[in-house]
């Protein structure tokens, strides 16, 4: 069956609670939603931080500066990790940070750069079943981002990080600052961003409100959830799923440490 072409490829909408400042949240609602990641524009002063970008199967950036108030300002691409879902556009920055536990894995082919269920690893499709998933679909999307675009010729194009963050270092936006956390256990080098001022944690996969995927290494994802649990959100905006408050992080947590035994 043919597959339409989509209108507009990213959905975009701002999600920041009443009183704060602004958040963008960009997703691509064509994109079978276990591989729908969230990606963020945090506006800043002085630079502009954009936190993920998708899967690469229609261009990011373009989105990202409809949206911007000052094209002029830096504009940087932080990885909350190297999964394909969220580093898709990442070739499209000249800036790309990310923890080096991932990497190298930005420069890396990826077996899971398909479209096509049939051809991603059994050992991953088990992943999402065993946590709760339903099936993928055949097709991991429903629609084209352009006529005559070639499924079977989607690729993965990555590109050389510029900066490596560690724990505890700040990602200072001129009016808003963040710490770095380092949130491993979904993946070896995932980050997490603290806005104390704001109350507010950008999480990627360490913590989302659907089922989580213990892809890493399981003592490093007992500490982060450990950890999670304590942190006194007023809002977590996470890699997949709706943003969800200090209370239901808690939840998660504690929910998911007693199913592992963690």
């Amino acid at each position: 069956m043919a597959l339409p072409v989509a209108e507009e490829w990213f959905r975009a909408r701002r999600v920041e609670p009443e009183g704060a400042k602004p958040v963008w949240l960009l997703d691509e609602p064509h994109v079978h939603s276990v591989m729908r990641a969230n990606c963020y524009l945090i506006p800043g002063r002085e630079m502009d931080l954009v936190v993920d970008s998708g899967m690469g199967i229609a261009p990011f950036r373009p989105a990202v500066e409809a949206l911007r108030a000052d094209q002029g300002k830096p504009l940087v691409h932080l990885c909350s990790h190297a999964h394909l879902d969220h580093v898709g556009g990442v070739h499209e920055f000249e800036a790309v940070w990310i923890h080096p536990a991932e990497a190298a894995d930005l420069t890396a082919d990826s077996p899971l750069a398909t479209l096509r269920r049939e051809r991603l690893p059994e050992s991953y499709l088990s992943l999402f079943r065993e946590a709760g998933y339903p099936e993928l679909d055949p097709l991991l999307i429903d629609a084209l981002p352009e006529a005559g675009w070639d499924v079977d010729g989607f690729r993965y194009v990555g590109a050389a990080p510029t900066r490596l963050l560690e724990e505890g270092e700040a990602v200072d936006l001129g009016d808003r600052r963040f710490e770095v956390w380092h949130l491993p256990g979904h993946s070896a080098g995932g980050i997490g961003l603290w806005d104390e001022a704001e109350g507010m944690l950008v999480a990627g996969d360490a913590v989302y409100d659907g089922p989580l995927l213990l892809t890493g290494d399981a003592e490093d994802y007992g500490r982060t959830l450990r950890r999670l649990r304590e942190v006194p959100a007023r809002v977590v905006h996470a890699g997949h799923d709706p943003a969800f408050d200090g209370a239901r992080l808690r939840a998660i947590c504690e929910d998911y440490l007693r199913r592992w035994g963690l």
